[in-house]
């Protein structure tokens, strides 16, 4: 009987077919997307599709992998029929699929081309996200949201020394669907329009913290983007700063009052928001005052902080209670991304530092919190220890079929 008939593949595997076919026939699988990716690799001696591969590495990092070493001891112990769906080549007529050696996956990794991974995962991740969001509020859907913001991985180095960083574009439930690293001779501010241009923006309201509340960056998003955006305004831009900071901030209603306890913090967040005209901003019509009482519940410590911005959204487009829940979903880039792939996969302690690893490994592990917030896992550990007790699981939730 050859390997590599359909006979290799276990009956009860049925269910992925079923799985697969739910989704939409015209969103890209996974495969197709990898299989954009460039191969790094000369062309002779090349055992494995790139594509198989990478599609090894994610399964792996969705079933908890945190290294390169993880990612090769799972793929050795995957079993034939689960190879064979990935797109693992049968080379001899009595066996089926042979895993890639580590040496291999390793040597993938570092040299991978990073752009070009993060477009493949961020664009299955987007296409995923906006047709479920459109199938649950159909036309009536809320304006969609990005948060942009960057993360240093602090257990890679450079071979010049200096930090991997990396910048990322997140949805607001939580999904990474652009990244780019940022150059140790430069900095975000650099990265940010092309981070953002190859993306659908149409809509789309943009948040950014005070380092990116450059006016290049804002003409960027309404002249070429067609987007919106909400800037946060700090003393890199003094003048601004002191002319918002500065309204009669005391005669304007509250207009919104919000509270959350999290991570040992008992926040209250109170926002104001005025029509406003001569922003020296670029299309800006609305100011923003935030006010944070933060009270740590251990120690009772208590800390009172105002944020200021500006945004190009009108009052009928969004209320002081929306532009209030984009800047909470913005903060949220933290706990949804970067807390997790700290503490989950332990990415800060991480010691992959060759070449393109670091920043190949955060794309797989955007990939693998994607995944499981799309299939509706709330808590990331949790999700990765269901899925690494089944082979099965991760080719369901992945769309591998």
């Amino acid at each position: 009987m050859p390997a590599c008939s359909s006979s290799l593949i276990p009956r009860f595997l049925a269910q992925l077919t079923d799985a697969a076919s739910t989704a939409p026939d015209d969103l890209p699988s996974l495969l197709t997307c990898l299989a954009q990716v460039p191969d790094p690799r000369r062309h002779q001696g090349r055992r494995h599709p790139l594509a198989f591969v990478l599609s090894l590495a994610a399964r792996a990092v969705l079933a908890g992998a945190k290294s390169l070493a993880a990612i090769a001891e799972w793929a050795a112990d995957a079993p034939p029929h689960v190879l064979a769906r990935l797109g693992g080549p049968c080379r001899e007529p009595d066996r089926g699929p042979i895993a890639p050696a580590e040496a291999t996956v390793r040597r993938v990794l570092q040299c991978i081309d990073g752009d070009a991974l993060d477009r493949a995962v961020g664009s299955w991740l987007a296409e995923r996200e906006r047709t479920a969001v459109n199938e649950a509020h159909g036309q009536g859907r809320p304006l969609l949201a990005l948060a942009v913001d960057g993360k240093t991985v602090r257990g890679a180095r450079r071979a010049d020394g200096t930090q991997v960083h990396l910048l990322a574009a997140m949805t607001q439930t939580g999904l990474v669907t652009a990244q780019r690293e940022v150059d140790g001779r430069t900095n975000e501010i650099t990265v940010f329009q092309p981070l953002l241009a190859p993306l659908d923006l149409e809509g789309v309201v943009v948040t950014f913290d005070a380092l990116h509340s450059q006016m290049g960056h804002a003409r960027f998003l309404v002249e070429d983007k067609h987007a919106h955006y909400i800037a946060l305004i700090k003393g890199n831009q003094p003048t601004l700063h002191q002319w918002v900071k500065g309204l009669p901030w005391r005669e304007v209603p509250l207009l919104g009052k919000t509270r959350a306890t999290a991570h040992g913090r008992d926040e209250i967040r109170r926002i104001k928001a005025a029509t406003v005209t001569n922003i020296a901003f670029p299309y800006a019509v609305q100011a923003v005052q935030i006010v944070r009482r933060r009270r740590i519940v251990n120690t009772g410590k208590v800390t009172l902080e105002r944020v200021y911005g500006v945004t190009d959204l009108t009052p009928e487009q969004a209320d002081a209670a929306e532009i209030a829940r984009h800047v909470r979903d913005h903060w949220g880039i933290e706990n949804k991304i970067h807390h997790v792939r700290d503490t989950t996969y332990a990415e800060d302690a991480s010691h992959v530092r060759t070449g393109t690893a670091p920043r190949a490994m955060a794309s797989l592990r955007n990939l693998a919190i994607g995944a499981l917030r799309l299939t509706d896992h709330t808590n990331i550990a949790a999700g990765l220890r269901h899925h690494a007790r089944d082979t099965n699981r991760p080719l369901i939730t992945l769309g591998i079929a």
